[in-house]
C-alpha cells in the first residue's frame, strides 16, 4: 500500500498542454460521459495504457512460448472478461485495439444512464454521489467505479431513496423518455410502416 504521505498520482497529464485537436477531443468526451473534469478522463487513459502495456509485453514473450507469459495472458483476459471489456476468447490484438470509450462505458455513471435510471449523464452522477444508487447490497457513491459484468444486473435505486418509488415524478419522466426512444427505434427499423408477420 505504501505510506499515505507519499501517494502517487493515478494519471499523467498531457506532455503538450496546448494542442487544440486534443483539447477539443477531450472536451467532447467530458461532455459525452458527464465527467467532472479532465482528470477523470486522464485516469481512464492511464487504465487503458496499463492494459495495453501488459498486452505489448506479453506479445513479445508469447512468441517464444514462455509458459509464464501464457499464464499471465490468461489472467489478463479473465480480468478483461470480468470487467466486460473483452470476451473470454479475446486476442492480444483485440486488447491493443481497445480505446478510451471502452473504459468509460464501464463506469457506474454510464451504466446508470444506459439503464434509464437517470435522464442525463450529469443526473446519473448526482444520483450516485448523493447515495441514491446501490450495487448489490451496498450504496456506492463513486461515479467512476468500474462495474463488473456480474454486478451490472444488481444496480438499482437505494430503497431509502425517494427515487425507489415508481410514482416519483422523475421516474415518470424517465419512463416517458424510454418509451419515446423505443418508438423512435421501431420507426427507424420499419420506416415505411410495413407490417411484419
Amino acid at each position: 500500500m505504501g505510506d499515505q504521505k507519499f501517494q502517487r498520482k493515478s494519471y499523467s497529464t498531457p506532455r503538450h498542454p496546448w494542442e487544440k485537436d486534443r483539447i477539443d477531443y477531450e472536451r467532447e468526451i467530458v461532455i459525452k460521459y458527464g465527467l467532472k473534469n479532465k482528470r477523470e478522463l486522464w485516469k481512464a487513459e492511464a487504465i487503458l495504457a496499463s492494459f495495453r502495456a501488459q498486452a505489448r509485453t506479453l506479445q513479445a514473450k508469447i512468441r517464444y512460448n514462455d509458459p509464464v507469459a501464457q499464464k499471465q495472458f490468461g489472467l489478463l483476459s479473465r480480468k478483461l472478461d470480468r470487467l466486460d471489456l473483452m470476451g473470454e476468447n479475446a486476442s492480444l490484438d483485440d486488447i491493443l485495439s481497445m480505446n478510451i470509450e471502452n473504459i468509460l462505458d464501464r463506469r457506474l455513471q454510464t451504466i446508470v444512464y444506459q439503464k434509464n435510471m437517470a435522464t442525463t449523464m450529469k443526473q446519473a452522477r448526482q444520483l450516485i454521489t448523493h447515495g441514491h444508487i446501490k450495487v448489490g447490497d451496498r450504496v456506492v457513491t463513486v461515479p467512476g467505479l468500474s462495474v463488473e459484468k456480474e454486478d451490472e444486473e444488481k444496480i438499482y435505486y437505494n430503497e431509502n431513496s425517494p427515487f425507489s418509488d415508481e410514482d416519483h415524478p422523475m421516474r415518470q419522466i424517465i419512463a416517458g423518455i424510454a418509451k419515446e426512444d423505443k418508438e423512435e427505434e421501431n420507426s427507424d427499423n420499419n420506416p415505411k410502416g410495413e407490417k411484419h408477420e
